[in-house]
C-alpha cells in the first residue's frame, strides 16, 4: 500500500485519507473470543496477537491443547506455516530482516548486540521493522528511547514473538511429522513465553485507564523502568505525570494465576526508590491472571479486568 503511493506510482498524489490500522488491543480481542474465560483470552491473545485473521483461526470450542495440535504441531498447520509469509512479505529486506529478528527473539536486544549477532549495520533493517510495527524501540519511561543510551528492541507483534520464539525451535521436527510428541513441551514453553505478553497486556490496560481520566489529572506517559549496574531494578509499569514528569504509579504483572499482594507491594516500594521523581503518596497495583490476594491499599488487576468484553 505504500508502494502504490510512492512517486512516479500509479497512484501518486491520488489518496485523501491515509488510516492506520493497528491490531486489537487486549479489550478488543476479548470480544472475538466471547466463548472463553478471561484468563484464556489473555493465552490467545499473548500467542496470536491482536490481528484478526489470526483470533479467528482459534476454534473456542476445542482446548488450548487441540488448537495447538491443529494450527502448530501439525505440518502445514496455519500458524507454523504463517511465520514464514510474514517475514517473506513484510520484512522486505531478505536474509537480514530474519536474521536481525532472530537474533532479537534470541535475547540479543541492545542495538551492538544485534549488529554483533548479524554481522553488519542493522540500522536500516530496524527502521523499517519499527515502521512497519514489527519492532518496538524501547526505553526506561523516564528517559524516553530517543534520549538515552539504554535503548533496546522487542518484537511488537505477539504471534511473530512465538513463532520465533517457541514455533520455530521445533518447526524442522514437526515438519518431519513429530508434532504429537513435541506437542507437551511446546505447552510447557508457553509460561515463559507469556510473561513478557501479560506485563505488556498490563500497560495497554493501564493507558486505557489513563485516557478515560481513571488514573488522575495529566497522565503523560505509561512504561517499564529499569536500571542495571550496582543496583539493578526492573518495574512492569510506572505512570508518569504532570511536566515534571513524576511517578503516581508503579505495578508490577505476573503470569501466575494468584499473586500475593503485600509481598509484591514490599518489592515495589524498594524499587520505587530508585526512580528520579516519585510522587509522596505512591499508588501500587498488582497484576495477577485470576486473582491477587491480600490486597488491601492496592490497586488489583486481573485477566477478568484487562480482557473484558
Amino acid at each position: 500500500m505504500a508502494a502504490i503511493q510512492e512517486e512516479r506510482a500509479p497512484l501518486y498524489g491520488r489518496f485523501e485519507l491515509s488510516l492506520r490500522l493497528d491490531p486489537f488491543e487486549p479489550h478488543e480481542a476479548a470480544k472475538m473470543l466471547p466463548k472463553l474465560r478471561p484468563s484464556e483470552r489473555a493465552l490467545v491473545w499473548g500467542l496470536m496477537g491482536g490481528v484478526p485473521l489470526y483470533l479467528g483461526w482459534w476454534n473456542q470450542a476445542a482446548t488450548i491443547k487441540k488448537n495447538l495440535e491443529r494450527l502448530v504441531c501439525t505440518p502445514g498447520g496455519q500458524l507454523l506455516t504463517e511465520g514464514d509469509f510474514v517475514l517473506a512479505t513484510e520484512g522486505g529486506s531478505g536474509d537480514l530482516t530474519r536474521q536481525v529478528l532472530y537474533a532479537i527473539a534470541a535475547g540479543r536486544t541492545k542495538y551492538n548486540e544485534i549488529e554483533q549477532a548479524v554481522g553488519t549495520s542493522p540500522s536500516r533493517v530496524i527502521d523499517n521493522l519499527i515502521e512497519l510495527r514489527l519492532l518496538e524501540r524501547i526505553a526506561p519511561v523516564t528517559e524516553g528511547a530517543k534520549r538515552t543510551r539504554r535503548s533496546s528492541y522487542r518484537i511488537a507483534d505477539n504471534f511473530l514473538t512465538f513463532w520465533l520464539g517457541v514455533v520455530s525451535k521445533y518447526r524442522a521436527e514437526i515438519d518431519r511429522g513429530i508434532g504429537q510428541t513435541i506437542l507437551p513441551t511446546l505447552i510447557s514453553d508457553l509460561d515463559d513465553h507469556m510473561g513478557p505478553s501479560w506485563e505488556e497486556a498490563f500497560r495497554h490496560h493501564l493507558r486505557r485507564l489513563a485516557a478515560q481520566g481513571e488514573l488522575g489529572k495529566g497522565v503523560v506517559a505509561v512504561g517499564p523502568f529499569w536500571s542495571h549496574g550496582r543496583d539493578s531494578v526492573e518495574i512492569d509499569a510506572v505512570v508518569l505525570a504532570g511536566r515534571s514528569r513524576k511517578a503516581i504509579m508503579v505495578g508490577e504483572a505476573k503470569w501466575t494465576k494468584t499473586l500475593n499482594g503485600e509481598r509484591i507491594r514490599r518489592s515495589l516500594e524498594d524499587k520505587a526508590r530508585h526512580l528520579p521523581v516519585a510522587a509522596d503518596e505512591l499508588v501500587y497495583a498488582v497484576c495477577a491472571r485470576e486473582k491477587v490476594t491480600p490486597s488491601g491499599g492496592l490497586r488489583t488487576f486481573t485477566a477478568r479486568h484487562i480482557f473484558s468484553r
